[in-house]
């Protein structure tokens, strides 16, 4: 089964529940990428230096951003799970990051409450603790610094609201909608 085909984008879109599907586990130091073609998960590299993902990294099915990859989605969530798990989360905000001359937001979403209560009282981007958001801002600015060509071109502009999450969503699905075309 292809996960990024055959699983909508949305569970419930009247409940703003979206399904991610992991690609790297939190506390890896592996990048790895879904192949949205083929359907199989491959090491795309590395990371170059002493970090590593500080939370799961998952993508929105059933969506084509700008770059024209799956919409990337940070899940902050208690402990990590596999690639190719697929949860039902809530999006809360999204860190506005421009990666490689391309848009590339990374929503920030948290499972609902049948997967993992102890994310419930995260509703919205200012819920989410200072420090764990200079985190994910720190992540994403310098986790390519090694990689000076990709680096150099790595802007991370600020956090947006979950309404700007969605709608980033949703336009990516009729991105995605006109590709399969």
């Amino acid at each position: 089964m292809n996960l990024y085909k055959k699983i909508p984008a949305y569970h419930d879109k009247k409940e703003g529940i979206v399904n991610v599907v992991i690609d790297i586990p939190k506390w890896s130091t592996n990048k790895y990428e879904y192949d949205e073609e083929w359907g199989y998960f491959k090491l795309d590299r590395v990371i170059h230096h002493s970090m590593f993902y500080p939370f799961d990294y998952w993508f929105i099915p059933s969506t084509t951003e700008l770059d024209w990859d799956a919409v990337d989605v940070f899940l902050l969530w208690t402990y990590p799970t596999f690639s190719g798990c697929v949860i039902k989360a809530r999006l809360l905000g999204v860190l506005d990051v421009v990666d490689e001359k391309w848009q590339d937001p990374k929503l920030i979403a948290v499972p609902i409450h049948k997967i993992d209560p102890r994310w419930d009282e995260y509703q919205w981007i200012n819920d989410i603790p200072k420090h764990i958001k200079e985190e994910l801002w720190i992540f994403f600015k310098e986790y390519k610094k090694l990689e000076t060509k990709k680096y150099e071109h790595t802007v991370v502009h600020g956090f947006g609201t979950k309404w700007e999450a969605y709608e980033y969503v949703d336009k990516a699905i009729i991105r995605y909608e006109k590709k399969q075309k």
